[in-house]
């Protein structure tokens, strides 16, 4: 059986546009050859990948199940071209960067400002994303290194180096009751009102496992899926929640917000750098590293 990309391709390319001809002009190949591609494929499987229904290609459920690995294979295929076209120069090239919200907002911009410059053939890409989609991203080599903000975790595919510590605080208007008190604790955070962040969060996630350490729960709590969102509720003065540092140290500074350590939080927070070992780190995903420690 000769599987080869060109097939492969082909397969990937006909889920997404559904048309024989679409898929030929875009591998600049003629109609009939795309056919005869599609044919050797179910002759050498033995088994019916392609269904045409109403003028469009539908894979069959063995179809889907190459379609499967076609992306992966696909995916390996294109990052070796690049990996191999990259190695050992830093005149051109390309990085598939995504990060989560709080270091694509506090850390990734004077990164990628100075990288930038020092580097101008090279053609940076931001994907912000939940740390949680970043990590699944780089798993299905979609992506070239991950910058995320999250508990210390063991991923077999991973390697997480630490940039930076992120540390969790509580934020509360200046106006609000707990401004006032000297010693703030658990029962007095829950009885307040509370803005949770969307549950696709590492934030989300670390203060469900801080109300369960403490036996807490939330009688009522008001649940927004971004940060400025949340730092704004805050702000009006009724609301409290837990933030990362860097992300409301502009706020506190200028007397919009304060702040102050959770009580009894145990738990670690990073910025890490993450690659997939799986792939062969270039100098220019090396250099591009450098500049974020």
């Amino acid at each position: 059986m000769n599987l080869n990309l060109l097939k492969l391709r082909i397969v990937e390319l006909l889920e997404k546009h559904k048309k024989i001809t679409t898929v030929a002009d875009i591998l600049e190949l003629k109609q009939p050859t795309v056919t005869f591609h599609m044919k050797n494929m179910e002759r050498d499987y033995g088994v019916k990948l392609f269904e045409a229904r109403m003028g469009r290609i539908i894979l069959t459920d063995a179809g889907h199940a190459l379609l499967h690995y076609a992306v992966k294979i696909n995916a390996l295929a294109a990052e070796a071209e690049r990996v191999v076209l990259e190695f050992d120069t830093l005149r051109r090239g390309s990085i598939r960067i995504g990060a989560s919200y709080v270091p694509a907002t506090y850390v990734l911009p004077a990164v990628l400002h100075r990288f930038g410059k020092e580097y101008p053939g090279i053609q940076l890409s931001l994907f912000v994303k939940t740390a949680p989609v970043v990590k699944d991203m780089l798993e299905c080599h979609e992506i070239d290194i991950g910058i995320i903000s999250t508990e210390p975790f063991a991923a077999p595919a991973l390697l997480a180096e630490a940039i930076c510590e992120d540390e969790l605080v509580l934020i509360y208007a200046p106006t609000h009751p707990l401004a006032f008190l000297e010693n703030v604790t658990p029962e007095l955070i829950t009885s307040s009102s509370f803005v949770l962040h969307g549950k696709e969060s590492s934030t989300r996630r670390m203060t469900e496992k801080w109300l369960e350490n403490h036996e807490q729960r939330l009688p009522s709590y008001l649940e927004l899926d971004s940060l400025e969102a949340i730092k704004q509720a805050v702000i009006l003065g009724t609301h409290v929640s837990f933030v990362s540092r860097m992300a409301v140290e502009s706020e506190a500074q200028r007397g919009l917000l304060q702040m102050c350590p959770i009580p009894g939080n145990l738990i670690e927070r990073y910025v890490y750098a993450v690659t997939n070992k799986e792939r062969h780190r270039s100098a220019l995903i090396n250099q591009f590293s450098s500049y974020l420690f």
